[in-house]
C-alpha cells in the first residue's frame, strides 16, 4: 500500500531520522554504537511469539488493518519464523484481563495490548512484567509498568477536529450552539481528544450539551443526541463535535430522524468507509485520518526489536516520552494525523491504498463523487 513512504513524507525531520536509524540498524550498518545489538540476541532469535490483544470489533480498523499488518510485519522481520497470538476482547475489560493472563501462561515473548480499560488492565500488565514479558501499549496508553507506547498524537486529534469545526461554522461562531459527543470515559485517548478539542472550542462557541459515550457505543450516542435535540432544538444546533466516525454516524442519523433539512457540520475520526462516503455526500464535514498501516507496522517493529534486544532500533522507534497515571517518561512514538475533508480524499485514503474510488463511489454515491472530483 506504500503507506510507510507516505508517512515518511508527512513526518517531521526527527521522525525521519528515527526511521533512518532503524533502517541502518536493521541492515547492520551502524557500528561502534551498538555492535551485536543489531543482531538477534542468543536467547531470542526469530522463532518468537508476539501476543496481540485488541479491544473490540465494532471499529472495522482492528481486523481489517491492525491484525493482518502486524502479522505480516512480524513474519517479515523474523524470516517467517515469528508468529502472532491474537485475541479480541469484544469491548469487555474482564475478558481482556483473562486473555492477557492466558498469554502470560502460554509464555509469549512480548505483548501488544490495546486496552479496553486502561486502568483495570494494570494488574495484568504487572503480572506480565513479573513473568519477564515486555508489554507495549498499542493505540491506547495502558496503566501499569508498560515498556513502551505507540499511538497517534491524541491531543492533536482533538485540536484538528476543533479547528475544523470552527472553520466550518465560519463567522460569528461565538454565538453558535454546538453539541459535544465525546468518547468512552474508560478510554484515555477519549480524554485526550476531548482536551484537545476543548482547547480550541472553549470561548469560541457555545457548548450547549456535552456527553461522554459509554464504550463508544453509537446506540448510546444516538440516544444522547436525541436528548440534546429535545433540549436545544434541532434548528438551534449549528454543529456537532463528534469524537469518532461511529458516533458521527449516530449523530447524523438522529438529526435525520428528527427531520433536519440540512445536516450541520459534524466532525469524526478514523476515516471509516461509511464516514468517507458521508463526507463525499456532504453529510459529515470531516474525519481525522490516521494511518493505521503505519501504526501497526511500527508497533510490530517495536515489539520484535524489544524482544530480540535490538536496542538501537527500539530507541529510534521510541524517541518520544509520555506519562501515564502510574509511570513517567514512557518510551513512545506519537504518529501524525491528517484532517480528512472532501478536498483531500484522493491524497489520503485513496493514495495510501486504504480504499479505492470504486469502494467509495458506489451507485448511490456516484453523483456526489463526481462533484468532488472522484472518478
Amino acid at each position: 500500500m506504500n503507506t510507510r513512504n507516505t508517512w515518511l513524507r508527512r513526518t517531521a525531520i526527527a521522525l525521519a531520522f528515527s526511521a533512518t536509524a532503524v533502517s541502518l540498524a536493521a541492515c547492520g550498518v551502524v557500528d561502534g554504537i551498538g555492535g551485536s545489538n543489531t543482531k538477534a540476541s542468543p536467547t531470542k532469535g526469530d522463532d518468537i511469539t508476539v501476543g496481540l490483544l485488541l479491544p473490540e470489533k465494532a471499529n472495522t480498523r482492528y481486523e481489517k488493518f491492525d491484525l493482518p499488518i502486524i502479522k505480516e510485519q512480524v513474519a517479515k522481520l523474523t524470516n517467517n519464523k515469528g508468529k502472532v497470538d491474537y485475541a479480541n476482547a469484544g469491548q469487555s475489560a474482564p475478558k481482556q484481563l483473562e486473555q492477557l493472563q492466558q498469554m502470560v501462561n502460554d509464555k509469549v515473548d512480548v505483548i501488544l495490548v490495546d486496552a479496553v480499560d486502561s486502568k483495570s488492565i494494570a494488574s495484568g500488565v504487572q503480572k506480565a512484567k513479573d513473568a519477564g514479558i515486555p508489554v507495549i501499549a498499542y493505540d491506547r496508553l495502558a496503566q501499569g509498568p508498560i515498556d513502551a507506547y505507540i499511538s497517534f498524537d491524541n491531543e492533536l486529534v482533538g485540536q484538528v477536529q476543533g479547528k475544523a469545526l470552527l472553520e466550518a461554522l465560519g463567522t460569528n461562531a461565538s454565538s453558535k450552539k454546538i453539541v459535544m459527543m465525546n468518547g468512552s470515559p474508560t478510554d484515555p485517548n477519549a480524554a485526550q481528544f476531548k482536551s484537545g478539542a476543548m482547547g480550541e472550542l472553549t470561548g469560541k462557541v457555545v457548548i450547549s450539551k456535552s456527553y461522554d459515550t459509554k464504550d463508544w457505543d453509537p446506540v448510546v450516542g444516538k440516544a444522547n443526541m436525541e436528548k440534546a435535540i429535545s433540549a436545544i432544538g434541532l434548528s438551534n444546533i449549528a454543529g456537532v463535535y463528534s469524537a469518532n466516525d461511529g458516533l458521527a454516524g449516530a449523530v447524523i442519523d438522529a438529526m435525520k430522524t428528527m427531520g433536519v433539512s440540512k445536516v450541520p457540520p459534524v466532525t469524526g475520526q478514523d476515516a471509516e468507509l461509511d464516514a468517507v462516503q458521508r463526507i463525499v455526500r456532504g453529510e459529515q464535514y470531516m474525519s481525522v485520518y490516521k494511518s493505521y498501516p503505519d501504526e501497526a507496522s511500527a508497533a510490530a517493529e517495536m515489539a520484535v526489536a524489544k524482544i530480540q534486544g535490538r536496542s538501537i532500533e527500539f530507541d529510534a522507534l521510541t524517541r518520544d516520552k509520555v506519562n501515564s497515571p502510574t509511570n513517567n517518561n514512557i518510551p513512545s512514538q506519537l504518529m501524525p494525523v491528517v484532517a480528512l475533508t472532501k478536498d483531500n480524499i484522493k491524497d489520503t485514503v485513496i493514495q495510501d491504498g486504504i480504499y479505492t474510488v470504486k469502494q467509495i463511489c458506489t451507485a448511490a454515491n456516484k453523483s456526489a463523487c463526481a462533484t468532488v472530483g472522484l472518478k
